[in-house]
């Protein structure tokens, strides 16, 4: 089985992490990426199986599948245990609900904070963190005093973590205004699997000059902190 990520692609984390976590043996290849030209030229696979062009792809055999989510049901099929969905309908559905919001309700406001790192009082950088800042907001409601999002430890789990790393790098960090999310923070970056692939992302930042938030530092056996 071949996983193809990149150093930077938050999606492509969410799947190894989720692979690590199942005890999945996969062949990790890092497609070609450089800061200015990004991942151009492409991957000549992941141009071939996704038309989105984007990592992560995952290949097993004759199955080709891209897509973060597409393959954690893939891996919770292939490997059921240990369990990484609620096994309970609505509980399953409403961890679905919650990994489907951190990609595409979440992520999208920190997408508009690239570029605008320096320029903070943009509108659109002020909107951007306002909104970000919401989803902390209801994230913090959703977690309550559980230790986990979802209940048990799950798939929205891995995926808001990767997230939220990004927002922390964006300039629309989590605060002390939500301190059930950041010792959830800690809980995660706790778990093996996520401190080998978000430290392994860490130490890619820290050898292009890039600054690390505190918790991020940590991870990734020191550096600058932002």
């Amino acid at each position: 089985m071949k996983l193809y990520s990149g150093p930077l692609s938050m999606f492509g984390a969410k799947a190894e992490i989720a692979a690590l976590e199942k005890g999945v043996d996969v062949e990790l290849v890092m497609v070609p990426f450089e800061m200015n030209t990004l991942y151009q030229p492409k991957h000549a696979e992941v141009l071939r199986i996704n038309p989105k062009r984007q990592v992560p792809v995952l290949v097993d055999g004759d199955l080709e599948i891209f897509d973060s989510t597409q393959i954690f049901e893939y891996l919770e099929m292939l490997r059921p245990e240990p369990a990484l969905w609620p096994a309970d309908p609505k509980a399953r559905a409403r961890a679905r609900l919650l990994e489907h919001k951190s990609d595409e309700v979440y992520f999208p406001h920190i997408v508009r904070l690239m570029g605008l790192q320096a320029t903070l009082d943009d509108p659109l950088a002020v909107e951007a963190r306002a909104a970000a800042t919401a989803c902390y907001d209801e994230m913090e409601r959703v977690l309550g005093e559980r230790d986990w999002l979802a209940g048990a430890y799950s798939y929205a789990d891995i995926a808001f973590y990767m997230a939220q790393l990004f927002g922390a790098r964006m300039t629309a960090p989590m605060t002390e205004a939500h301190p059930r999310l950041l010792r959830w923070r800690d809980r995660m970056s706790a778990r093996p699997a996520v401190a080998r692939v978000a430290g392994a992302m860490g130490r890619y930042l820290l050898s292009q000059g890039r600054p690390l938030p505190p918790f991020l530092q940590r991870l990734s056996g020191g550096g600058p902190t932002a």
